[in-house]
């Protein structure tokens, strides 16, 4: 029933949208001041920090306290963990090299427009659409208490959220050492899938999306998990990264053949 939800929820998500359309619109003037448009990956995951702690302010009073409380929390400390690894690993390095073939190999004349509209609209975008069962939960005003999906929904998001915080703390160990340089990392997390940072990122998000699911219009926002997933597997995340990889170490190959694509799994013997 309609009912399940508060009246606040539609002015919420204008209110969200405008607030991430002025974060998108500075981020970008600051990235033609430094020339750097790949600042906006720092922002990624602070970014859907801002929109839940936007939707926590707003929904006081309308929503269930524990399910405001614990969507912000778990959201939150989500992104500032990704936005400070991001920040940490890419802080003095530049523009990062995919953005600088993508478009300043491409576009002149209309460079700032591109990156606008493909970069920074495009993200701010996403980053709405995928907080959507974050902003629901914010404003479910039944059940009256924590259920049961938001049990399993935590459950979730605390092995997604331990499978990339770990992966990218071995990750970072890894690429620290001189004497794995040019080495392929299949240690730890990375001997069971090659990608156990984007898994653990899209586990959870669909964490996020059961606890919306304490109420049956929480199944409504499925595209948001689905649209994380989707991204991280064929877009910006496995897809590419394989690819460069493919091309850079023909080792590479062989960890490919014994090692899980996305899901955890035991490598292949021999």
């Amino acid at each position: 029933m309609l009912t399940d939800i508060a009246p606040g929820f539609l002015l919420n998500c204008g209110i969200t949208a405008a607030v991430i359309l002025a974060c998108m619109l500075l981020l970008w003037l600051i990235s033609i001041r430094i020339s750097d448009m790949s600042i906006i990956d720092i922002f990624w995951g602070p970014g859907f920090g801002v929109v839940a702690l936007v939707s926590y302010l707003l929904s006081d009073g309308d929503g269930i306290p524990a399910r405001r409380l614990l969507i912000t929390v778990l959201t939150v400390a989500w992104s500032l963990r990704l936005g400070i690894y991001l920040w940490m690993r890419n802080h003095g390095k530049g523009e990062d090299p995919r953005y600088t073939a993508a478009f300043r190999a491409h576009y002149t004349t209309d460079l700032h427009l591109q990156t606008l509209t493909k970069v920074f609209l495009l993200q701010g975008t996403l980053i709405w659409l995928i907080s959507m069962p974050v902003q629901l939960s914010e404003y479910l005003a039944r059940p009256p208490s924590l259920g049961i999906p938001a049990c399993i929904g935590s459950a979730l998001w605390f092995v997604g959220f331990l499978f990339e915080a770990m992966s990218d703390r071995q990750l970072t160990r890894f690429k620290a050492d001189p004497a794995n340089r040019g080495k392929i990392m299949d240690r730890g997390l990375w001997r069971y899938t090659r990608h156990p940072n984007y898994f653990g990122n899209a586990c959870l998000w669909w964490g996020l999306f059961v606890i919306a699911c304490d109420s049956w219009l929480g199944l409504l926002t499925i595209f948001s998990p689905i649209l994380m997933t989707h991204f991280l597997v064929n877009v910006t995340g496995k897809r590419l990264l394989e690819k460069r990889m493919s091309r850079s170490r023909p080792e590479y190959a062989e960890y490919v053949r014994r090692t899980s694509g996305f899901f955890p799994w035991p490598p292949k013997a021999g």
